[in-house]
């Protein structure tokens, strides 16, 4: 796995679809935890029209795994790594939860965005609507005598829909099995909890001047949906898409949806 070096921290990333030197970019930003798979739908969407880029953040997947505390502003940094390494000088920016905080700040900080996607993800500060204390402690804590599988699919249920994973069993032990294998360590996951925390892009976003989509499930028990209004209420001229009782993982539960909404934004820009 190819590693770009940032300030010593090697964020691994891989490349798909289209050669950069045929195709616009397209990188994508996970979020809190999660490793490159979970945009393998995108991607794989994205790939016969763009050459697309995924990297896991720091402390998650291939990348290195530094001491803490972490900041969105270093991953932000990851990112700029990323892209200057592969060698990019333009790129759509895509980033969903903790990535689309990442995203945020990468367009606020540096010059290679030329477009920007915000999924299920928050502009923090006084007005954002934090992530219920039921869906934390689902998420940070698991019953004693649960095992890894089991662990896993604890954690993940808020950011489901109601019987999506009774109704998809297999794809459900397919994404236990990505996350077993990708997942941030319990040491790296607060780390990036707590870079979630003190993420403050409020007053900022009125200086995002390239093109913008905001997209968030309403029935987001993770980041509730008023997070995504606030983002297309304060950047100038971002389009909106709410996607009717859509989980925190819609790009996943409704990807079909999610990558038609994404390529006909990115045609249009």
């Amino acid at each position: 796995m190819p590693t770009a070096d940032h300030d010593g921290v090697a964020i691994a990333y891989e490349q798909r679809g289209r050669d950069a030197t045929e195709a616009e970019t397209v990188v994508l930003c996970e979020g809190l935890g999660y490793g490159r798979w979970m945009w393998d739908r995108q991607a794989d969407a994205l790939g016969d029209d763009y050459h697309v880029v995924l990297w896991d953040n720091r402390g998650t997947g291939s990348s290195a795994t530094p001491e803490g505390p972490y900041t969105i502003d270093a991953m932000a940094g990851d990112l700029e790594a990323v892209l200057a390494t592969v060698g990019v000088d333009a790129a759509h920016v895509v980033g969903a939860s903790m990535g689309g905080m990442v995203a945020q700040r990468y367009v606020l900080e540096y010059d290679r965005a030329t477009s920007l996607t915000l999924l299920c993800t928050s502009p923090g500060g006084p007005d954002a609507v934090a992530t219920p204390d039921e869906t934390l402690a689902r998420m940070f804590s698991v019953p004693d005598d649960a095992d890894e599988r089991e662990a896993i699919r604890y954690k993940m249920a808020p950011a489901l829909s109601d019987g999506f994973a009774e109704a998809n069993p297999e794809l459900i032990e397919d994404i236990v099995d990505e996350r077993l294998d990708s997942d941030a360590s319990p040491s790296a996951r607060e780390w990036q909890a707590a870079a979630v925390q003190a993420f403050d892009a409020s007053e900022e976003l009125d200086d995002i001047a390239i093109p913008t989509l905001v997209a968030h499930g309403t029935g987001d028990r993770v980041l509730p949906v008023e997070n995504g209004r606030l983002l297309a209420e304060r950047i100038p001229n971002a389009r909106e898409t709410f996607v009717e009782d859509g989980s925190h993982l819609f790009f996943i539960e409704e990807a079909a949806r999610v990558n038609s909404m994404l390529a006909e934004f990115l045609a249009d820009v």
